[in-house]
This record gives C-alpha cells, structure tokens and sequence, in this order.
C-alpha cells in the first residue's frame, strides 16, 4: 500500500490518497475494511488487467463511481515504481469505463468523460446549511454544482456538516470565479463520510465543461480552496476532460489482512 498526496504542488498539500496494488481483486466487504481503517477520502484498489489496471475507489463509508485524485495518485505509484517508461497508463472502471492517465510533461494528466449537467433547485434547507444563496444550481449524475459570486463567498463557508449528510446526493461543490485561477471551488461530502475533500478530481468533470462555456476557452486553470488546498491545470476535450497535477509519494509498506 502507499500513500500520496495529489494535486499537490508540494508535499503536506494537496489530496492525500491510498493506493493498494494487488495480484488478485480483493472482496469487496474486505475493500471497504480497508478504506475505513485508512480513514482517507479515498482508497484506490488497483489489480493488473489487460495492458493495464482495473481499478476501484472507496471512502471510509462507501464505494464510488469515479474519483480523481486517486487515480492520480495510483499513476504517481504505477509510473514511479513500476513503469518508469512508460508515458500513458490506462485503468478499467466498471462504472466509468476506461480512463487514462499520461505523462505531460512535469505534470500527470487524466483523461475523464465530461459529466453532464442539468439545471435543479437546491432545497432551502440545503441553503441553510451552506449558509449561502446561489447564483444557479446544477445537477450532475452524483454531486449537485452551486454556482455563487465570488471567491470570498466561497473560502468563507461554513457549511453545518450535519444537516448536510442528510441530504441525498453524494457531494456538493461551490464554485466561484477566482483572483488568480480562472475558478475556485470546495467541495463537501459529509453523506460520503467526508466533511470537506481537499481536492476533488471528479468534481472537475462537472467544473470544467460549465467554466469552459462561461469564460469561452477550453484551457483553464483552477484551485479548490480547501485548507490544504489543490492547483489544477484543466482542458475542455470535446466529450473528455483533461484535469492534470502533480503528485508526492508519502508513504509506502504492507498492510496485513485476513
């Protein structure tokens, strides 16, 4: 197992993430074990396959369809200490499909389908919660996208964790314009088991496509403001993202298991 932390532009920054690579796919029950005693956002679980990796994510809570930085993490692990080579790796999502991680670069670079967006109303007592109200409000296949004027509104929220876990949707993302970024956002997802998530890879599928059209250009540049906060470099690919970072291994050893 190792860890590192992604997006990061150095470390202590950034997501930090689990990668366990295996020879053979691990139950499920035992997956989820793991992921809740990493007590990380995200434990990436990665089985040779193919030309490349199947790969699963889980929270300390629940499996996942999709997650970012994760996967950058596992391509840190796989491009450091097993394939020095090579420039491109592909991973195999039974929910996601196949994606793409390649070297750009000093930069690593995922290759994600656009998530689509559709217009949605955010209950009041979600508001409340967030302490907030929105510009414009989006739904995407897991997490709701808030829209709000600026990028104080959003370092300075205070979200109440517990009322939001009440609420049906994996995550929520708030989005502004930013200083020096095209956008910022943060990204909460207490019914995921995870309050605030540093820095949040998939959340950008549903970023990218909406800031693209905003600001009229298709490269953008971002940053999630959370408190150990994440720099991006994103592009708007026709029905892909591309959402590129780097990456630090902190950790690596053996985990004991049944």
């Amino acid at each position: 197992m190792y860890q590192v932390d992604a997006f990061a532009a150095e470390q202590f920054t950034g997501n930090p993430a689990a990668v366990v690579l295996s020879e053979e796919a691990l139950d499920t029950v035992l997956m989820q074990q793991i992921a809740a005693e990493n007590n990380l956002s995200e434990t990436a679980f990665l089985v040779p396959h193919r030309a490349g990796y199947t790969i699963r994510w889980f929270t300390p809570l629940l499996e996942v369809d999709l997650c970012g930085h994760a996967t950058l993490a596992a391509a840190h692990v796989l491009f450091s200490l097993y394939h020095p080579l090579d420039i491109s790796l592909t991973f195999y999502s039974k929910n996601s499909g196949q994606l793409k991680v390649n070297k750009v670069e000093d930069l690593l670079e995922l290759d994600f389908p656009v998530a689509d967006l559709e217009r949605a109303i955010l209950p009041t007592t979600v508001e409340k919660a967030l302490g907030l109200t929105p510009r414009e409000v989006y739904k995407g296949k897991d997490d709701f996208l808030i829209v709000v004027e600026s990028q104080e509104q959003v370092q300075k929220l205070q979200p109440d964790f517990k009322t939001l876990a009440t609420f049906n949707t994996r995550g929520i993302i708030v989005t502004a314009p930013a200083i020096e970024t095209d956008f910022v956002s943060r990204f909460f997802a207490p019914a995921a088991g995870i309050d605030e998530d540093p820095v949040t890879g998939s959340a950008h599928t549903m970023l990218i496509p909406y800031w693209a059209k905003v600001l009229r250009k298709n490269k953008l540049t971002a940053f999630q403001a959370s408190s150990r906060g994440g720099w991006l470099q994103c592009e708007l690919a026709g029905s892909r993202v591309k959402i590129a970072g780097k990456a630090h291994l902190y950790l690596q050893g053996e985990i004991f298991v049944p």
